[in-house]
């Protein structure tokens, strides 16, 4: 900041060579007066902007995404507004689409490898990866691009990477636990599960596998570093649950009523999030992931466990009913006397009103008086 003030004759406020207490010490400019009491250097007029620009070229990643598809979309957006250079390559042509979120498209495998991207994400489903992998020309590549996988299992695609892939490449397994319904708003405290299965020791590669992690840092997702065998054990536990419970009740047809409780609008919801999902990717979940078997036979254990309680109950309250009758009939006819028992032959003889209103019949049909006066004749 530059301060002036005005000169009195060639000595001002403040003695030559001893500034006043308090004061900052002033500078002669030359120019009658006026003197500099304070200044500060000035910058370049586009200094600042220069320093973004830098900074913004040392964060920004080329990244590359193999399939385009409705998840490779979902983070093509997101990276192009956080400023990096995203292109994609996919069996569909999504040229207009690529367009529209500012992503360069390749037609062929070949020329998208050979624009050299820093990070190669595969956004192929499960069941198609290993010949997606087989499809691409790695060769192609810079030796030390960084390979990202973002599928639902994790041991599959790293046993994979490690037994296909080049070594000189370094390997990120990641799981976005979202995707474009779950995350099409914020993505602050969403989970995102990762392992640096193989990464150079070079700063370089170190740094730019933390530049991609802080992407999604940025975003605020809740970071969690596990192995992939890990992850496995506990997403068949969580997520191939959900969506079997899911799928389940979409096959039950729920639709929302008037009445509906929390509870229910949850299970309506839950219904809507997985069935929108494809089968290739429920279907991935089971056969790709060697813990989803048990966890299938424990969920139909379960409902076999909860079926037969509801079932012994329900048959232990009518034998209690049942036989209680029984027994309060039985009492009954004990405390009311041995007139209130009928006899064996009353009870085997129907008492049966002729139409004429004449005394009832006896045990061989024939009417009572009737069967009086023959034997009296």
């Amino acid at each position: 900041m530059l301060q002036l003030c005005p000169c009195r004759g060639a000595r001002g406020p403040l003695e030559a060579g001893r500034p006043q207490r308090g004061r900052t010490a002033a500078r002669r400019t030359g120019r009658p007066g006026i003197e500099v009491l304070a200044l500060d250097a000035a910058l370049p007029f586009d200094y600042e902007g220069k320093m973004q620009k830098q900074l913004s070229r040392e964060r920004q990643l080329k990244i590359g995404i193999v399939g385009f598809g409705k998840f490779g979309q979902f983070l093509a957006k997101r990276l192009v507004e956080h400023g990096h250079q995203v292109l994609a390559t996919s069996r569909t042509p999504y040229v207009d689409e690529a367009t529209e979120l500012g992503v360069e498209f390749f037609t062929d495998a070949h020329d998208f490898c050979e624009s050299h991207p820093d990070v190669v994400i595969l956004a192929t489903s499960i069941i198609s990866l290993e010949s997606v992998l087989f499809s691409l020309p790695f060769q192609r590549l810079k030796r030390s691009t960084l390979i990202v996988d973002v599928l639902s299992v994790k041991v599959f695609p790293k046993q994979l990477f490690m037994r296909t892939l080049p070594p000189e490449l370094d390997l990120l397994c990641t799981h976005p636990m979202f995707g474009p319904d779950s995350g099409q708003g914020s993505w602050k405290g969403l989970n995102f599960m990762y392992e640096c299965v193989r990464v150079g020791d070079s700063p370089e590669r170190q740094h730019r596998v933390q530049r991609f992690l802080q992407f999604f840092k940025l975003e605020g997702c809740n970071m969690i570093e596990m192995t992939c065998e890990e992850h496995d054990k506990k997403a068949a536990s969580t997520q191939f649950i959900t969506h079997t419970v899911g799928r389940v009740l979409g096959a039950m047809d729920l639709e929302s009523t008037n009445l509906d409780t929390k509870g229910y609008q949850s299970l309506v919801n839950l219904v809507s999030n997985t069935t929108h999902d494809s089968f290739d990717l429920y279907y991935g979940l089971f056969m790709y992931n060697q813990n989803a078997t048990e966890e299938l036979d424990r969920l139909e254990r379960a409902f076999q466990d909860v079926k037969s309680q509801l079932f012994d109950q329900l048959h232990g309250v009518l034998r209690e009913q049942l036989f209680h009758m029984k027994k309060d009939a039985a009492q009954g006819a004990v405390e009311s006397g041995p007139d209130a028992l009928p006899t064996d032959r009353e009870s085997e003889v129907p008492m049966q009103q002729s139409e004429n209103g004449h005394r009832p019949f006896n045990s061989e049909g024939t009417n009572s008086d009737a069967s009086l006066e023959g034997t009296s004749a």
